[in-house]
């Protein structure tokens, strides 16, 4: 898979303007929301990557959760938050390239269609970099498709079998398995994940 356009904030920019993105639910995803909800901690540091617009960063501020933060170099995303969400910190939205990020420490790190947005060839240096963004005995929990998708534009798919190889040294799989409550659409193309950081 190599994308046919360069993936830099100008083309994310465009398509968050133009609301071009079909895998935007317009809400939280149900199976993070059940996840969401078993967490007792509100104090706990939380980064949601390539966040876009950002609707689990809101469920979760909303929701007395005051240590999230979002980053996105789409400004555009950015602001989409901060209008829904006018209370959210302005200094925990991180406009920033996701592998530029500098901001570490966190309990727990988001996966909402960023995997799949950023170009297939990246994948190892983005467990490696949430490896090194996470803080001992941090996790990181969402949703990969597993499905083949597109082969030049995002969204890009994947397989179980391919991205294993990718975190197995350095994560551990509490849950690595289909999902069971996926949106309709995506009923059966979902893997949930929580992975807990090696030490």
């Amino acid at each position: 898979m190599q994308p046919k356009v360069a993936l830099d904030k100008n083309y994310w920019d465009k398509r968050y303007q133009t609301s071009d993105f079909g895998w935007d639910l317009g809400e939280i995803s149900p199976p993070l929301k059940q996840y969401f909800n078993t967490l007792s901690d509100k104090t706990l540091k939380i980064l949601i990557p390539g966040a876009g617009n950002a609707y689990e960063a809101e469920y979760l501020f909303n929701n007395g959760f005051q240590n999230v933060f979002v980053c996105d170099f789409a400004r555009s995303a950015l602001d989409n938050l901060k209008k829904r969400c006018p209370d959210f910190p302005e200094s925990q939205l991180l406009e920033s390239d996701f592998f530029k990020l500098n901001e570490k420490g966190f309990d727990l790190i988001i996966e909402q269609t960023f995997f799949c947005a950023i170009n297939p060839a990246l994948r190892k240096n983005y467990f490696e970099k949430m490896y090194e963004l996470l803080q001992t005995n941090g996790k990181l929990v969402g949703l990969l498709f597993d499905d083949v998708l597109n082969a030049d534009v995002p969204p890009f798919g994947g397989s179980a079998a391919e991205y294993t190889p990718l975190f197995q040294n350095l994560f551990s799989a509490l849950h690595f398995a289909p999902c069971t409550n996926s949106i309709p659409p995506r009923a059966g193309r979902e893997l949930f994940i929580e992975l807990l950081k090696k030490t």
